[in-house]
């Protein structure tokens, strides 16, 4: 199939489309191979040097988080100022997703992806050298202003390469990027801020995301932009109701996970009485629940869309349920977080599934995804610590994780009956 995509690719494109390219991701559908016949690369190649920018993209928004006491001390702040540093990049991932994808309708996948991790690379380089908090404040906004862009944009040039039943597979292998980066990256920037400073944590990032540059630049194929591309196609997206739907289950649904996040170190020294040490391996087993779900849930998305993400939002539900149970032991505790990680491949089927309903504002759809994501990032911790304030305790986070979960069923159910009543 990868033979017969490369070989239409060269056509002219006048050429009308061959039958055997009708299997392929609807994602190919607006840009067409222009200048790659000299050199063809496999798309595994492809997606690895994709999932590079999601490691360099993990590790700059989670060892942020941990390394947050070392610069608040630097930097002369309280703790709760510099997590205002962690926010400001939230908020220019919400801002930078939909305006960059609206604003670059008209620059090729190639030469974007290019341009925002050379911006990225820029940002958190120079994150490091911040002289005082309130320049990493701004500077931290605009280091987050291409992370969804980035991954939107990767994905759709990712699905482009595999047939249809492989799309979902193919968006996995890029967001392994970030879920490896949870594992492993994280944990060694972590170490290696702890010993030699904080701000060789940002300079790592910086230095894989010049690699991740280099790797697209390379591999990444060569395409044109559609003639009938602009920012009002992509803002075609946002009159879309199945676009709306999608991303609220995300927004919501995918809240819980990180109500328990947020708080798993202070509950496994409150609750579960462990030491500081064992809250790096716990996390780490999160990181590992993230990465195989990513790898197993594709391969049920790309036969069943839709009943998966509504099967991963019950599962999400139960195994937040279980948590203020699990709580109590380390070991329970770690395998309970390790299940609740296999809840967090609903961002790869949704993902997706956005690739179906978004009609000709693909970009747009993609890079929103990740808008919700980090709306849910702000939900779930929010209200997590309004239950941990009420007096319900630190295993609380739990059971709202199961409410967001269930909240996010309730708005799948609505999408499903939508979608087979209107056969989207």
């Amino acid at each position: 199939m990868s033979r017969q995509l490369n070989q239409q690719r060269q056509e002219p494109r006048s050429r009308p489309l061959q039958p055997q390219l009708r299997t392929a991701s609807v994602a190919a559908a607006p840009r067409v191979t222009q200048d790659n016949s000299a050199r063809t690369f496999h798309p595994g190649i492809v997606h690895l040097a994709l999932a590079m920018g999601g490691f360099a993209i993990g590790i700059a928004e989670f060892a942020t988080m941990s390394l947050l006491p070392f610069f608040a001390h630097d930097l002369g702040v309280s703790e709760p100022a510099a997590g205002h540093a962690i926010s400001a990049y939230a908020l220019g991932v919400v801002v930078g997703a939909p305006v960059i994808a609206v604003l670059s309708a008209r620059l090729t996948r190639r030469t974007l992806l290019i341009a925002l991790m050379g911006f990225f690379a820029l940002m958190n380089g120079l994150s490091g050298l911040a002289p005082d908090y309130h320049t990493l404040l701004a500077l931290r906004f605009l280091a987050g202003l291409p992370h969804g862009a980035y991954f939107g944009i990767a994905m759709l040039v990712a699905a482009a390469l595999v047939p249809t039943d492989k799309r979902t597979a193919a968006v996995g292998r890029v967001l392994l990027g970030l879920t490896i980066a949870t594992t492993v990256g994280v944990p060694l920037a972590n170490g290696v801020g702890q010993a030699i400073g904080w701000r060789w944590a940002f300079a790592i990032v910086a230095g894989l995301a010049l690699l991740t540059a280099t790797l697209v630049a390379i591999f990444a194929p060569r395409d044109v932009v559609n003639s009938k591309a602009s920012p009002l196609r992509e803002l075609s997206a946002l009159g879309r109701k199945h676009v709306w739907l999608t991303l609220a289950i995300g927004a919501v649904g995918f809240g819980g996970l990180f109500s328990v996040y947020t708080y798993l170190a202070s509950t496994m020294l409150a609750v579960t009485h462990t030491s500081p040490a064992m809250v790096p391996v716990a996390l780490c087993v999160f990181g590992v629940g993230l990465t195989a779900g990513n790898i197993i849930v594709p391969r049920f998305a790309d036969r069943a869309l839709m009943a998966t993400a509504g099967g991963l939002l019950l599962w999400s539900a139960a195994t937040l349920a279980l948590y203020p149970l699990a709580a109590a032991n380390i070991w329970t505790l770690c395998a309970d977080v390790f299940l609740i990680g296999l809840g967090g491949a609903l961002a790869t089927v949704l993902q997706t599934r956005l690739m179906d309903v978004a009609g000709e504002a693909q970009s747009l759809a993609a890079s929103l995804n990740h808008s919700a994501f980090n709306t849910a990032n702000a939900l779930g911790p929010w209200l997590g610590g309004m239950a941990v304030a009420a007096g319900y305790g630190w295993t609380s986070t739990g059971l709202v994780g199961a409410g967001l979960a269930l909240s996010g069923f309730v708005v799948w159910a609505i999408a499903a009956a939508l979608a087979a009543r209107e056969g989207v």
